[in-house]
């Protein structure tokens, strides 16, 4: 069987390893439009010593099939400082600590008095007929209005860049949807699912967070795609376009920008929805259409480095996140030199800002100096960041995190109605089913699991 996968990320990557330890034997060729692999895993180390991610800042260690994946490609898994538990929204003109176990809640001002109490009555909050409701909508029946707007929806902006009306709450957090269905309240689905594990002598106990310990490594992400592909080696081609896809008999044909035609038996997609769509418009453009209609709003990561005598202790933690209600153009900013060792040289500081997003796109395609004076009116304010950065580097993204917005799961069946018809082509990424790595990476082994090599 010959293999064409289309797409050198993560998911083309972890996925052309997955069929290779199921057959060595099967011939794969992987094309990326880009001169270099990864996609939005992108990793830059500047001459002056600051290591920026421009994509990906890491996963959680819960999947094991991530950390046999890192074992495979040779590379050690580092997990990061104890700092990184320590997060912050800011709300109100001020920081705030989100509580690290649940009793820290109680006593977290966060949110106010009667909004922690509305956040206790969840157990006894009703139900609700919809089958696709939007974060907000789910939050604010079952939490309430405060709970969403300081805790819910600056979540939304940090883990999908995007809007928590239009998000849905099934497709993006399908866990949380899950308990509420079984056990009518989350927390009480929380309370007999801490019951069963300590039952079953288990250590890990399931909390309100996504749990594991963020990991990365010690050259940053790409240190990962880029061991991939090392041993993925000749395999890969950069810099080759698909032009046009197309079938003939049982096989598909494919024409790349240099002029060269191949075929094969198998055809994996796993490059973003919107590429996905322009390369299958004459092979079907009702499916065509359906990937194109999954948005991605622009995002630019903004990475700054300071001096430490000139800022001090910047903030000891993680970051912190804005709700939208603060009306402020920064969605959240990142410590990096807080979270793992070697990320700026000795005696300075690395932040890293997203701005942009579902919630206010245009910010992401300011010129560089008017977003930069933005993000540096918000670090200002809200981090007392009155010096001048030492370095900076923006990381622009046209397109950047796929929206799994209400409607999301009734375009998956459609598409995959639509796939009926194309036996042995094959779309993945992050566009579909999980946007983190670790949802690229699991994905990958199903696909090589159902495939009959």
């Amino acid at each position: 069987m010959k293999i064409c996968i289309v797409g050198a990320g993560i998911s083309g990557l972890a996925t052309a390893k997955a069929i290779l330890d199921k057959n060595p034997e099967t011939e794969i060729i992987i094309f990326e439009s880009s001169d270099r692999v990864g996609g939005k895993v992108w990793t830059e180390k500047t001459e002056g010593g600051y290591l920026c991610e421009g994509g990906v800042n890491g996963f959680l260690d819960k999947i094991p099939q991530t950390l046999d994946l890192c074992q495979q490609a040779g590379i050690t898994a580092l997990p990061a400082e104890h700092a990184a538990k320590k997060r912050f929204v800011y709300s109100r003109g001020a920081l705030h600590k989100l509580p690290e176990k649940p009793w820290e809640f109680f006593t977290s001002d966060l949110l106010t008095v009667p909004g922690r109490l509305r956040v206790m009555y969840e157990i006894f909050a009703g139900g609700t007929n919809n089958p696709d409701e939007s974060l907000q909508e789910f939050a604010t029946r079952r939490l309430g209005r405060e709970a969403f707007e300081r805790l819910i929806d600056p979540m939304a902006s940090g883990v999908f860049a995007g809007d928590a009306e239009k998000l849905s709450l099934r497709s993006c957090f399908p866990r949380i949807h899950q308990v509420e269905a079984e056990y009518g309240s989350l927390i009480r689905g929380l309370l007999k699912l801490q019951s069963k594990a300590r039952s079953q002598g288990s250590s890990k106990q399931p909390g309100p967070g996504p749990g594991g310990t963020l990991t990365s490594f010690a050259d940053g992400m790409s240190a990962l795609t880029d061991a991939l592909a090392s041993q993925l080696g000749p395999r890969i081609r950069t810099a080759t376009a698909i032009q046009s896809i197309s079938r003939a008999a049982n096989r598909y044909l494919i024409q790349t920008n240099d002029g060269s035609e191949h075929e094969c038996d198998t055809l994996i997609l796993a490059s973003p929805a919107y590429t996905q769509a322009r390369m299958l418009e004459d092979l079907d453009s009702d499916l065509a259409s359906l990937l194109m209609g999954i948005p991605y709003p622009p995002l630019a990561v903004c990475c700054f480095g300071y001096q430490q005598r000139h800022v001090g202790k910047v903030l000891d933690g993680f970051g912190y996140l804005v709700p939208s209600t603060e009306k402020r153009a920064v969605l959240g900013t990142l410590i990096d030199s807080n979270l793992f060792p070697g990320r700026a040289p000795q005696g300075a500081v690395l932040l890293r800002s997203m701005i942009g997003g579902a919630r206010r796109p245009e910010l992401a395609l300011l010129p560089d100096q008017q977003l930069i004076s933005q993000l540096q009116t918000d670090l200002r304010d809200i981090l007392g960041l009155k010096a001048d950065p030492d370095f900076i580097r923006i990381f622009g993204h046209e397109k950047a995190i796929p929206q799994y917005v209400v409607g999301h799961a009734g375009r998956l069946t459609q598409i995959e109605e639509k796939l009926q018809a194309h036996p042995g082509l094959i779309l993945t990424g992050n566009a579909f089913k999980g946007v983190s790595l670790n949802d690229c990476v699991v994905n990958a082994g199903k696909i090589a699991a159902a495939l009959p090599l």
